[in-house]
């Protein structure tokens, strides 16, 4: 079975962060995002990754693991141990438990202006952030204010605010009048 898996690693824009992409599903749906190993207490795979020195973040879209290292580790010593844990993980079967963070509801009109925000992110932003290996999610929405959490590769990366400021809160504005502003949790 283990030459079944076959793993891609990927650079991303943050250079603290590489994808590792799997031919397999690893989530249904949505994303799990661990920040720690306290976190990552239920998930299997998540817990074998940061046994791995050096290891600050993972995150696991449906067929990718972003891993963020420690500024001052070296990419060179790492790929290949990570990408040795992973194929390992998958062969033991090892499950990872999605902890997408819960948002938090509009009232009234505002309700509109958030289902057409969700909108754009879920068609538009998602997969072109996930194709960088991280995410976006909504938060919430208020007196035109979006506050968004970004996970994975995006959450510590350089140019997350020049994202935020001139892509999605660039395209947010120009579909939906009622967007003044889109923040980070």
């Amino acid at each position: 079975m283990e030459s079944a898996i076959h793993i891609s690693v990927q650079p991303t824009p943050n250079p603290n962060t590489l994808k590792f992409v799997v031919n397999t599903l690893l989530l249904e749906e949505g994303t799990a995002d661990f920040s720690s190993r306290e976190e990552a207490a239920g998930s299997p795979l998540a817990l074998k990754l940061f046994d791995v020195p050096s290891v600050a973040a993972v995150f696991v879209g449906l067929n990718f693991i972003s891993v963020t290292k420690t500024p001052t580790a070296n990419w060179n010593e790492l790929a290949n141990p990570l990408t040795t844990t992973i194929r390992s993980a998958l062969v033991e079967g090892l499950g990872v438990t999605a902890t997408t963070k819960a948002s938090v509801a509009s009232e009234g009109s505002d309700r509109d202006v958030e289902q057409r925000v969700r909108d754009i992110l879920d068609r538009e932003i998602r997969p072109a952030v996930a194709m960088d290996g991280g995410d976006i999610t909504f938060h919430s929405y208020k007196d035109g204010i979006v506050t968004l959490h970004l996970q994975g590769a995006c959450s510590s990366c350089p140019s997350s605010v020049l994202t935020l400021r001139m892509g999605v809160e660039h395209r947010l504005r120009e579909m939906i009048p009622e967007v003044k502003e889109v923040v980070q949790v």
